[in-house]
């Protein structure tokens, strides 16, 4: 610095002159930076981001300059300051003041960009995976031995005994099987469609345990054309009745309750009993705990920073809460 200002060593005033310049400066590109940071350009066109920088660095460049004459009045005097105020004066510091600000302003959104980049290709690498994931988890439900093994035991027991039920609990499996296979191609689905997999898969459990199992469905017809993922709201289910029947007194009773509220889907699944840690033993860590943790990934995945997903326990019951935001509403974690 003093070497490029070598003319001005010596001369405190001249020094003093370019420091407020600079301070000036600063603030300007505090504006600019503040603005830039609430606008949604990731979306934008190249021609708009373009304009927005061209006219957000014209004005900054007059905050620039006010600020720096106006700082300058205690030093030079406000008669000086007034003498260098004019129209050729005033046209060249705006043009060359923007010029900084535009080149600035570019190498600002260039590093912006890059790093945008670098955590959407981050983020669409561990979807990949997370999808993957999911997939195996999905096939999991389709083949699990247990439940297949429980539900045709149903049905044989049940075509000696009432051949009409035994129809019902087919229909009813090959329907969940079959939402299922399709449900592996679409990365999202109307809530509705899930929850209709849901009911398939409990009306089979129902049968299996008879009065054991109480169930209550709640769901506002808002929340019913709400997109999720496929299987996001089954594992939540299977954990409730699976652990539900090893720590609560009988029936064991699950709700299931769905609302939207300003544009966020909110999903309760709550069931009688106590809480199940995992252990992370062989038997915990393929059993439902896996699908819980699925689920968390695939929402910090799939909708980040506009997602909750807690689990609570009280009063004897153990309640699961998911909130899922629109992409356009502003949602803290």
């Amino acid at each position: 610095m003093a070497l490029y200002y070598r003319q001005y060593i010596g001369d405190l005033a001249a020094w003093a002159g370019l420091f407020l310049t600079y301070f000036s400066a600063f603030w300007a590109s505090v504006i600019l930076r503040t603005f830039y940071k609430s606008s949604r350009f990731q979306t934008a066109s190249i021609l708009y981001i373009s304009c927005m920088i061209i006219l957000s660095s014209i004005l900054a460049s007059q905050v620039w300059y006010w600020l720096d004459m106006f700082l300058s009045i205690p030093l030079h005097g406000w008669a000086k300051i007034v003498d260098q105020i004019n129209t050729q004066s005033y046209m060249s510091n705006t043009f060359s003041k923007s010029f900084t600000l535009v080149t600035w302003s570019a190498i600002y959104f260039g590093i912006t960009l890059w790093i945008e980049w670098n955590i959407q290709k981050e983020r669409t690498e561990k979807a990949m995976l997370l999808a993957h994931s999911a997939q195996l988890q999905m096939l999991r439900y389709q083949l699990n031995p247990h439940f297949l093994f429980n539900a045709l035991n149903s049905i044989r027991a049940l075509i000696e005994e009432d051949k009409k039920k035994a129809r019902n609990m087919i229909t009813e499996l090959s329907e969940f099987l079959r939402y299922s296979l399709i449900s592996r191609t679409q990365d999202s689905i109307p809530l509705s469609h899930e929850l209709e997999a849901i009911r398939h898969y409990l009306e089979i459990e129902k049968k299996r345990y008879e009065d054991k199992l109480q169930l209550d469905f709640s769901i506002d017809p808002n929340a019913e054309n709400f997109p999720v993922l496929s299987f996001l709201i089954h594992p939540l289910i299977e954990n409730a009745l699976k652990y539900g029947m090893q720590t609560s007194p009988m029936p064991l009773k699950i709700s299931l309750n769905a609302v939207v509220k300003d544009d966020t889907l909110q999903v309760e699944v709550c069931n009688t009993g106590k809480w199940v840690k995992s252990s992370g033993t062989p038997e915990t860590t393929t059993g439902t705990g896996t699908g819980l943790e699925n689920v968390r990934l695939r929402l910090e995945n799939a909708f980040p920073q506009r997602h909750k997903f807690d689990i609570l326990e009280e009063n004897g019951l153990v309640k699961i809460v998911l909130q899922i935001s629109k992409a356009d509403k502003k949602h803290e974690k």
